[in-house]
């Protein structure tokens, strides 16, 4: 695809423009028409602005009759690379905190506690941005942040630069999730929503090499476990690491920039009143596909206007300083009625209250020192058995992308019920790893929480995006992203007051886990079989 690619629209040579008075007419009879010839959709009229309903209807059917093609496809690719990103990145401070400790001599959670607020920046900047400015640059500047910053942290002379530097890092890698998942469902079908879920792969097989390439270079570049004399000369595996994952992270973005052409978000140039633009992205999607698309600008703009065009195109430059930057105007419509409030207040507290939030920030990021330190108490806290192990985890979660997928669709249980029941499960593993009187039994009960919390990840990043209105979805996503985020920090204070020896971490890890999965059960919205708006 190239950046020349010249197309056009074809307007109805028999429609005269409509009037503002006839818009509402149009509107139900066009939510009427739509309703009965489409996947059932998500929200009821009523519940969202009359004029982005009805045009969210025309959009869906138009993506409907592309189909899934070639173009889809090499997005599920490549907005995959975010959640590549997402899983290396958070998970570096652990990997690397036993010999930065070593080297530096610090509290451990510190280091996590920058990172994580690198990251909740990065949640509510570029999620909230990409509702303003559009998908395409949020879409590409985060995955180099990551990578470049990344990249640098492998020189850090002291705790302050790499703390500093990870934390950059985060405002990168914080935003990969929210922008990601909301570009992907703005341009694929309904029948083909599930592959969101099935997008943890990506997820699943960066846990896999983060920790394939942990294992040789930590366990043979490294101080041994605890010495009060660690130099840099002896201690470079860390460093390697981030080098080489920086490196692979660069490389991720420049394919993503240089060989993928990223069309704007119809969805979200629809909510933006840009609705010629939108349909040319339908047609210039369907052409690469090989299709021909029915689209016409008339079948959007004879439903009225969403957003007022004086007051959205005061310049064309790119800017922070335009009128409708900034506003409240995202958040106001993810609490547009009482059903989308309770909706929204919902996945922000399930985000928040465990799953992704204090539980697996609590957990997570201090695995690699839990194993070593409890290893030392069975008697082998190497690290070449510490990462041995993490490595074997992240074996075991691969296949949990393929489960997810799979029970997502099984209709008794749809994205709710499987949300809870994962979460479920996960929360009695880590119960389960406090009765570990071996290294050994200790890996048995993590294969079993890394492979269910894995799934448990996968049904929650999907969930939340395919609840959330387009032209709020990133807003949405960057809401709920920040609350774990928000959380993400609590839980390396808590652990510099907790005593991280006892199994009480674990324990209130658990129980919250499955607190916040049972709140799902109480979701208003099932996706399962619904197209998203």
């Amino acid at each position: 695809m190239t950046n020349d690619t010249t197309f056009t629209t074809r307007n109805s040579s028999t429609n005269d423009k409509y009037t503002d008075e006839k818009a509402p007419r149009d509107v139900e009879k066009v939510s009427q028409q739509d309703s009965n010839s489409l996947t059932p959709h998500l929200y009821e009229k009523g519940e969202l602005d009359p004029v982005y309903y009805a045009k969210t209807l025309v959009l869906n059917r138009a993506i409907q009759e592309i189909g899934m093609g070639k173009y889809q496809y090499l997005l599920f690719l490549v907005a995959g690379f975010g959640w590549f990103a997402d899983s290396v990145w958070p998970l570096i401070t652990g990997l690397i905190l036993t010999p930065v400790v070593d080297e530096f001599h610090f509290n451990p959670p510190f280091l996590s506690l920058a990172a994580n607020a690198g990251l909740l920046v990065g949640a509510v900047f570029w999620g909230l941005g990409c509702d303003v400015w559009g998908r395409r640059w949020c879409f590409n500047i985060t995955l180099f942040l990551a990578g470049a910053f990344g990249l640098a942290a492998g020189g850090s002379p002291n705790l302050v630069t790499l703390a500093s530097l990870l934390a950059v890092m985060g405002v990168g890698v914080g935003g990969n999730l929210p922008i990601d998942s909301a570009i992907f469902l703005d341009l694929v079908p309904a029948s083909h929503q599930y592959l969101l879920t099935f997008m943890s792969i990506f997820w699943c097989l960066g846990q896999l090499l983060v920790n394939l390439l942990a294992w040789p270079l930590i366990a043979n570049f490294s101080c041994t476990f605890g010495s009060s004399n660690c130099q840099r000369k002896d201690n470079m595996g860390w460093r390697y690491l981030l080098f080489m994952l920086g490196g692979i992270t660069l490389l991720l973005w420049a394919a993503r920039f240089f060989l993928f052409n990223l069309v704007e978000s119809p969805r979200y140039l629809i909510g933006k009143g840009k609705d010629e633009e939108a349909v040319a992205v339908i047609h210039r999607v369907a052409e690469y596909n090989g299709k021909t698309s029915s689209l016409t600008v008339d079948q959007l703009t004879s439903l009225g206007s969403i957003y007022d065009q004086a007051g959205a195109d005061r310049g064309s430059r790119w800017s922070l300083s335009r009128t409708s930057d900034f506003t409240l105007d995202h958040i106001r419509a993810l609490f547009r009625t009482a059903k989308v409030a309770y909706s929204t207040s919902l996945l922000i507290s399930i985000w928040g209250d465990g799953i992704i939030g204090l539980a697996s920030t609590l957990y997570n990021n201090f695995l690699p020192f839990l194993l070593t330190s409890r290893g030392a108490h069975f008697g082998d806290s190497s690290l070449n058995i510490t990462y041995r192990n993490t490595f074997i985890l992240s074996v075991i979660g691969v296949p949990s992308a393929f489960f997810a997928t799979w029970l997502v669709q099984i209709p008794q249980l749809g994205r709710r019920g499987a949300l809870a029941c994962s979460a479920a499960v996960t929360g009695a593993f880590l119960f389960a790893t406090t009765t570990a009187r071996s290294s050994n039994a200790l890996l048995g009960w993590n294969c079993g929480y890394t492979f269910w919390s894995n799934i448990m990840y996968g049904i929650l990043y999907a969930i939340s995006p395919e609840i959330f209105p387009a032209k709020d979805r990133g807003t949405g996503n960057g809401l709920t992203a920040a609350a774990t985020r928000v959380f993400g920090l609590i839980a390396p204070i808590i652990a510099l007051y907790a005593n991280l020896n006892t199994a009480v971490p674990v324990w209130i890890a658990g129980a919250l886990i499955i607190f916040a999965g049972s709140l799902a059960l109480f979701l208003p919205y099932e996706p399962r079989g619904k197209a998203s708006m």
